[in-house]
């Protein structure tokens, strides 16, 4: 195989989870009688560009088919986020009803939808069409279609030239990047400027984050990479933020490379500099992931083994693809993890793929009681322990297996 970005040939290993089967792939009654796809799950180096990649052997329909389970509004925290994020871009950029805000990825709307409330003009890009539909019931405008530098003149072409792109959790999942990235370099206005939000590789090694590895994302990212493929792509980055978000993110900001007017930062200099210190531009930074992700694989064995033989039950809470990487990679089944509790209707009555747990709804968790609730995206843990902090009531405690096992004690209690 050969990088997706630099064409160079692929050796240096990375990260071996075995095979799965698409992490959003959920199963309803009828496919469970059916064989499920599974595909390899390795992840290399680039060793020119440093593109952190997995291999190819899906297609990108296969992955963001129709019915496509992941609706970013389920998520308390990431609406409040996206709302954040549209306030701030509208002072820092001057954006009004002359304006137009271009998001790709848009999801079920749950960021476009600020902007429309406060009266700019936008549109949408969605390739995945139950999120498409969600999104236009909001009264949005979108199109259903994937995004790269084919549909950029083709927007530019209907006058939809773009003050403000925004692509959050999206660049780390197109095979193409380098088509995906000159896109927006097409797409934007002469002084417009677009904004991508992403994992970041530093903290995903740092943090043992190996559980945000699946295959709808084809690329892990560092900045130094990003900014190596926007150079070649005619974006120029002028400045990044370091967010939370899913463990640990990057907000970078990009213009056209020929015409923007927007000074660099220095927080961008900076964050180059503290990727070198970490050994980023090496090799060993990338070697020592395997054995951290089994250590964690071994001991969730370990708890839920040691609690089934305490009679103790155990359900997990976050139907999200991050938690079918864990299960599948640990090869947790229903004997182990008794169901998996989501507030999403379009994955309640469905079955994680791989592992075939079955997936309920919240009064499912209050009726049954369990004595252990495992979170399984990791990166929302305050927030659905607040949500569910009634399982106290009963004597339930919160756990979490990355980055390491922890039971979460009651907070009023001495831990």
């Amino acid at each position: 195989m050969n990088c997706r970005h630099c064409g160079a040939e692929l050796s240096l290993p990375f990260l071996d989870l075995g095979s799965a089967p698409p992490s959003n792939a959920y199963l309803t009654v009828d496919t469970l009688r059916e064989p499920e796809q599974w595909f390899p799950l390795r992840v290399l180096v680039c060793e020119q560009c440093r593109l952190v990649q997995t291999e190819d052997f899906s297609r990108p329909e296969t992955l963001f088919a129709a019915d496509y389970a992941y609706f970013s509004s389920f998520s308390d925290t990431w609406l409040e986020h996206a709302c954040l994020y549209v306030q701030s871009m509208i002072k820092r950029f001057s954006l009004g009803a002359g304006s137009k805000v271009v998001e790709i990825a848009s999801n079920d709307g749950y960021l476009l939808q600020y902007v429309h409330q406060a009266g700019i003009p936008c549109l949408g890009i969605e390739p995945t069409a139950g999120t498409a539909r969600a999104a236009r019931d909001k009264g949005l405008e979108i199109i259903e279609d994937f995004f790269g530098a084919q549909l950029a003149q083709k927007l530019v072409d209907e006058g939809h030239a773009a003050d403000l792109m925004t692509a959050n959790n999206v660049l780390a999942h197109v095979p193409n990047i380098n088509d995906f990235v000159r896109g927006f370099a097409i797409l934007l206005k002469p002084q417009g400027a677009a904004t991508f939000e992403f994992p970041h590789l530093l903290k995903l090694v740092q943090e043992n984050q190996f559980d945000t590895i699946y295959h709808e994302h084809y690329s892990y990212l560092s900045l130094t990479t990003v900014q190596t493929i926007f150079t070649s792509q005619g974006l120029r980055i002028f400045d990044v933020e370091r967010l939370p978000t899913h463990g640990g993110s990057l907000r970078v900001y990009a213009q056209r490379a020929d015409l923007g007017k927007h000074q660099c930062s220095e927080r961008v200099t900076n964050l180059l500099a503290e990727e070198k210190m970490a050994g980023m531009a090496g090799t060993d930074f990338y070697s020592g992931l395997q054995k951290k992700a089994e250590q964690i694989k071994n001991d969730l064995l370990l708890f839920l083994i040691d609690a089934r033989r305490q009679g103790l039950s155990v359900a997990a809470y976050g139907a999200a693809a991050k938690g079918n990487t864990l299960l599948n990679f640990a090869g947790v089944r229903a004997d182990l993890l008794q169901y998996v509790v989501d507030r999403n209707p379009a994955k309640q009555g469905k079955f994680m793929p791989g592992s075939r747990i079955s997936i309920v709804d919240e009064a499912h968790l209050q009726q049954h009681r369990p004595d252990r609730v495992l979170i399984l995206p990791w990166n929302l843990c305050d927030e659905i322990m607040l949500q569910l902090h009634y399982i106290r009531e009963w004597g339930g405690q919160f756990v979490t297996a990355v980055p390491n096992l922890k039971i979460h004690q009651d907070k009023h209690k001495n831990i």
